[in-house]
Parts: structure tokens; sequence; C-alpha cells
């Protein structure tokens, strides 16, 4: 398995369950189902709105919280030094927790100059807020500047990451940096189902084409925020352990980064960066 370990993999938390854009009792039973089939890990954010919920229906499972890997992310427009560490302490709060598990910077500034929010960062690792630090949707030069300001070790990248667009730079620089990545639109918002070799070689391992790319991913090293309110979902998005991808099948699916499908384009929202920089 290619790429740097994060703490995911260390803790058996590569197959983590997302929330965005989940809310009230969707949300809960999202959770609570996922828990059921297994999941440990959550991904929440300022941005989604869903962190109390989230918190909520994590106390009410009674899970021991050192079960737990609980990821929130810090919003853009708390970068500054006066709402940065009292945000944190907010979503600690609402999420019912003394510590994140991982705490993320969500987007890079809009000026690309990150130094500041990183050294926050720092600062909430620092204190004690969050166990490890890590960033989203950072490109790879922001990689490669990040590890050379930041002292804590930044656990995880997450970006968009699946079979449809050709993420070897960030790839590289997760190798070079150890900044595991992480994923979110695993499978592209639905697009892969639109494209027949992913059932088409799921079918041979008696396995979905969702399955499929879900192990593609997790074989690049990168581990996955996967979301659904479907319990035959929930599951079926955690049940891919029992199966390994052939190099042959991996290269297949290699070969349709060519589609260069990209949910998030730059300029789409104020944060969002030049990928291609």
């Amino acid at each position: 398995m290619g790429g740097p370990m994060s703490v995911y993999f260390e803790k058996s938390y590569q197959r983590g369950f997302g929330t965005y854009p989940l809310k009230g009792e969707p949300l809960k039973a999202a959770v609570r189902e996922a828990i059921t089939v297994g999941y440990r890990a959550f991904d929440t954010a300022q941005m989604y709105g869903n962190e109390a919920e989230t918190g909520e229906a994590l106390a009410e499972s009674g899970l021991a919280r050192d079960e737990l890997c609980i990821t929130t992310k810090v919003h853009p427009d708390n970068y500054s030094e006066e709402a940065f560490l009292p945000s944190v302490e907010a979503s600690l709060k609402a999420l019912r927790v003394d510590q994140a598990d991982v705490l993320m910077l969500h987007w890079p500034e809009i000026n690309g100059e990150n130094a500041r929010s990183l050294r926050l960062l720092q600062k909430a690792f620092d204190i004690g807020l969050a166990r490890n630090i890590g960033v989203s949707n950072y490109t790879a030069p922001m990689m490669r500047e990040a590890q050379s300001i930041v002292e804590a070790p930044l656990v995880t990248n997450q970006v968009e990451f699946h079979p449809l667009i050709d993420q070897s730079r960030l790839l590289d620089a997760a190798e070079e940096t150890k900044i595991a990545l992480s994923s979110y639109c695993s499978v592209a918002r639905g697009e892969v189902f639109k494209h027949p070799v992913f059932a088409e070689i799921g079918a041979r391992y008696g396995k979905t084409a969702a399955q499929t790319v879900l192990r593609w991913i997790l074989q690049k090293g990168v581990s996955m925020n996967t979301m659904s309110t479907k319990p035959e979902n929930i599951r079926a998005n955690f049940e891919i352990l029992d199966f390994a991808l052939s190099p042959h099948d991996m290269k297949r699916i290699d070969a349709m980064n060519a589609t260069n499908y990209r949910i998030l384009k730059a300029g789409m929202l104020p944060w969002v960066p030049d990928w291609d920089r």
C-alpha cells in the first residue's frame, strides 16, 4: 500500500464516516447506523453546521471516548488571532469533547499566505485542544510549505480524491512530507457510476462499483470519509477490507484519471485554490 501512514491507518480508522451535508435527525440516524456497522472515525467541520448534532449522536452511542476518532475543521472566517482559538473551543463544546482527535484547517487562506493560520493551528495543538493536526484542500506546494512552518506532525491533508482526477502530485507530496492524504467525494458524488469499468472490475470480486473505488483509494494509501443515509450503503462502504484489487486492476482504474473530472474547481468558492499551481 503506497503513501505514508496517517493516524487513521495507525488506529485502524482508515474508513471514516463523513457527515456533510447531513443535519438533524437524518444525521443522527446515519451516525447511529455507522456506529452499529463498526465505524469509529467521524468527520465534521465548523462549515457544516452540524457539530452539535454529531456530538450528541456520538455521546448517545455510549462508546468510550478513546474508541472514537473525531475530526473537525476550522472555518476560514475564523483564521484571525481573535477568532481561531475561541472557534475551536466552541467546536469542542458542541462536540462534547475536550480535544479533537484531528483538528484541520478547512481551506487555505484566500490570499494563499497560510503562515498565520498554520501557526494558530500549532498553538491549538500546543495548548491541548487537539491530539493531532492537519490541513484540508492544500496543494502540493502548500503541503511542503506547511511542513516547514508547523512543528507538530501534520497527520493529513483531506482532499477531493477519486479515480477520475489525477492526484499524483499530491501523492508525491504526501510521500515527501509524510503528510498522508485522506479523501472526500470518494465516488465523485456518483460520477464514477457513469463509467462501467468500476462495476465490471467489482463483479469479479463480488463487490459493487462503489466498493471497488473505495478499495482502490485504500490501496493508494489514502484514508477516506464516506457518507450515506442508506443503511445498506453505510455497511457496504465499510466492508472493503476482505478483498484486494490486483495490480492489473489498479492500473486500469489509475488510467481513469484521464477523465479529469474535478468537483471543486478553482474559483468555485473564495477559498478554492489553483490546484495546478
